[in-house]
């Protein structure tokens, strides 16, 4: 039975809830969501409607109770403390050192890989093509190992890793070229896409679990933020110390210290994301929050010194970097605020505020693919000015369409799971592109 968009939303939800919290293994979620379906398939033939239905289901799911209750403490307007609220028990899960000891591993195992890397990177341009490579895989080792990734799966992940290492260190790059260059800055997206992957258990076509990838994304740069600045002060003050008694750490931290710790930081903060998900996620809707208005208020700046510049063809390239830079972080923004969003709430000032924020960033995005076809009129095609053309048309389909959808759940129209599916439908459009700069634009420009 085909379930409309507010129960299939529901379920998304309770799924997206349960793997999250890691109350069952990620091997089992599929097999208990199609059981969750068939029960709420024979409750509605019973007459109940779409929400009783669902509920219903959830309570005989008995091996969820725990996170049931979970969930019914932070969602008791609807009903879930009348329905599964139970008496807590006694946390029996076996300690975490066996995850532990494996994460410790990757991370030193990233740590040596770039470690090798520096010392066998031809020139900094050759690093530079393959950093990503050098700490991504392992990061996508964990998750493959958490997820218990099938063969067929595994294969597909070794394959594309060792693809994309050929192709970037096979193609005759000229040293430092615009092709170079692009291949350096994109190849990390395709990258990250296929960490996503192993993220997900290999199911990158379920819209929940692309979501739940973005909500990972958003976390895991603020637990990387917070290892950094708190590694940042400790290394500080143990180098201030060391300095103090005359003892110099300076080559030992170039050569040792930071080659392991900034790599292997990442597949730490990972860690921390999988096992501490419920203090982001108390978090995640304060920052969204706080740094909306002023995202916008940056965005208003923005155009103000664009409408201020003079003529568009006299906008600096740097400055257009910078600007598609800006937007790439209120796209971000926008991604991680949805994610981090009650997807069964009412619409709301925040809503109507996250509208103004994709409407500014529309106009600054428009004036940018203006500025950006004038000094390609101007001064002609190159790689960078088409990648970059193409990364702003991207952007603004984007845009717009969640502009459009935005409108429709604040006037009733479509539900907020409508814009959800946008998002994440649209994310493997931003690897295909990126996979176009990596492997056509050099072919195309002659490897220039």
């Amino acid at each position: 039975m085909k379930l409309d968009a507010d129960l299939e939303a529901q379920i998304d939800r309770w799924r997206g809830y349960v793997q999250r919290r890691q109350a069952i293994a990620a091997a089992d979620v599929d097999e208990l969501e199609d059981h969750l379906r068939g029960q709420i398939d024979d409750l509605l033939g019973t007459g109940l409607d779409h929400d009783e239905a669902f509920l219903v289901a959830i309570k005989r799911l008995g091996n969820l109770d725990a996170v049931s209750r979970e969930f019914a403490r932070e969602h008791s307007d609807r009903l879930w403390k009348q329905l599964v609220l139970v008496p807590d028990d006694a946390d029996t899960r076996a300690p975490a050192w066996r995850e532990l000891a494996v994460v410790l591993g990757f991370a030193v195992g990233t740590g040596i890989a770039v470690k090798v890397g520096l010392s066998w990177s031809n020139g900094e341009a050759g690093l530079a093509r393959n950093i990503g490579l050098l700490v991504f895989p392992f990061l996508a080792g964990y998750f493959a190992w958490k997820r218990r990734l099938t063969v067929p799966v595994l294969a597909t992940l070794l394959i594309s890793f060792a693809a994309l290492a050929v192709l970037l260190n096979v193609y005759p790059f000229a040293s430092f070229g615009s092709t170079e260059v692009l291949a350096a800055l994109h190849a990390p997206i395709l990258l990250w896409m296929l960490v996503g992957v192993a993220y997900v258990g290999g199911r990158w076509r379920s819209d929940a679990r692309r979501m739940d990838f973005v909500r990972f994304t958003g976390e895991l740069a603020i637990y990387y933020t917070l290892l950094a600045l708190g590694g940042g002060v400790l290394i500080g003050l143990t180098v201030a110390v060391l300095q103090a008694v005359g003892v110099d750490p300076g080559p030992v931290l170039a050569e040792w210290i930071l080659p392991f710790a900034v790599p292997g930081a990442l597949v730490v903060a990972a860690w921390l994301v999988e096992a501490k998900q419920n203090v982001v996620e108390n978090i995640a809707p304060v920052l969204t929050r706080v740094f909306t208005p002023l995202t916008i208020l940056m965005l208003l700046a923005v155009l103000a010194v664009l409408a201020t510049a003079g003529g568009l063809g006299t906008v600096d390239r740097e400055l257009l970097i910078l600007m598609n830079a800006i937007l790439v972080l209120v796209l971000s923004l926008l991604l991680y605020s949805i994610s981090a969003r009650d997807s069964l709430a009412r619409p709301g000032f925040f809503d109507a505020l996250q509208l103004v924020l994709v409407v500014v960033a529309i106009a600054v995005d428009a004036v940018m693919l203006t500025a950006m076809l004038t000094r390609i009129t101007e001064f002609g095609f190159s790689p960078n000015k088409i990648a970059a053309l193409g990364l702003n048309l991207l952007l603004l389909v984007h845009l717009l369409r969640s502009a459009w959808l935005t409108v429709g759940f604040l006037r009733g129209r479509h539900p907020f799971a409508a814009l959800e599916r946008w998002q994440t439908r649209y994310l493997p459009v931003y690897g295909g592109w990126a996979l176009i700069v990596v492997a056509v634009f050099p072919l195309v420009f002659g490897f220039a």
